[in-house]
């Protein structure tokens, strides 16, 4: 069946290493819209700390519509701003989610779902963190403090994120898969182990990546044939097993890559243009 959807990871994916959309990618995904396609962004990152990066492709105010699921699946999105579908993690759970972690308090924000301030709430910003400084400075205008973090909870929020290094954030994966309520949420994680840095994302009992973009699949008709989904990390891989068409980033983690898909070039190679060019033009620019 024909690809009607191209579902694009953002970083490590669509960027390159320099955090930086490559014009070739640029180039391929506005023809991609310019031929009929839909072009979905399916990150991690929260709706504003993505558009700006949505907005390198697109322009602004933007020249063409794309999707946005958010959030590692919570939230889907246009890139103007309207929400189409929320999945929001319960506030018990969350609360007994930071109150069974507390080792783990100094790497922990709590997501919500709010128009500009006090969307992500630490106990405390810390500033001296070199891995997350930057995070933090691009941030600064969404970020509070509030301790202890488990009273920021007057509603539901849309995840619990942990971040360190990567050993650590495996370990917490595994200490919350083995609670006796682990049914009560899912996790995603993202690990960059050349920078020793990993987040773990605690959300909604099923949501994904991979099931959100399934769920937007169906209510567009499609089915997952006519799905391309192009990513490099842990976080991915629900995605790529949805889509009837998976890539994987050369960049990407390498137990990624013997899984069995196909690999494009990697981020610094425009290999989300070249895997578009394949698999959605069937190797035919337009001239």
């Amino acid at each position: 069946m024909p690809i009607r959807l191209i579902a694009l990871d953002i970083d490590g994916t669509l960027l390159d290493s320099r955090h930086q959309v490559p014009e070739g990618n640029r180039a391929a995904i506005a023809e991609a819209v310019a031929r009929g396609f839909e072009v979905a962004f399916v990150t991690g990152r929260r709706f504003d700390f993505a558009l700006p990066i949505i907005e390198l492709v697109t322009g602004a105010p933007p020249a063409f519509p794309v999707t946005m699921i958010v959030n590692n699946g919570a939230l889907v999105k246009s890139n103007d701003g309207a929400t189409h579908l929320r999945q929001l993690l319960p506030r018990a759970t969350a609360r007994r989610l930071l109150l069974h972690t507390p080792g783990y308090r100094d790497g922990a924000m709590v997501m919500f779902d709010r128009p500009r301030e006090n969307q992500v709430l630490l106990e405390r910003i810390p500033w001296d963190d070199p891995a997350r400084k930057g995070y933090f400075e691009r941030n600064l205008p969404y970020l509070a403090e509030m301790a202890p973090l488990e009273d920021c909870l007057t509603e539901d929020p849309i995840q619990v994120m942990f971040t360190g290094g990567t050993q650590r954030m495996r370990g917490l994966l595994d200490d919350l898969r083995l609670l006796p309520w682990a049914g009560d949420f899912s996790c995603a994680l993202t690990e960059y182990e050349a920078r020793d840095f990993s987040l773990v994302d605690v959300l909604r009992p099923g949501c994904s990546k991979g099931s959100t973009l399934a769920e937007w699949t169906r209510r567009r008709g499609w089915t997952r044939d006519n799905v391309l989904a192009i990513g490099d990390n842990w976080n991915d891989r629900e995605m790529l097993e949805f889509a009837g068409t998976p890539v994987v980033m050369g960049n990407a983690v390498p137990a990624l890559k013997e899984l069995g898909w196909p690999v494009t070039a990697g981020n610094d190679e425009c290999g989300v243009a070249q895997a578009i060019e394949r698999f959605a033009f069937d190797g035919r620019r337009s001239v």
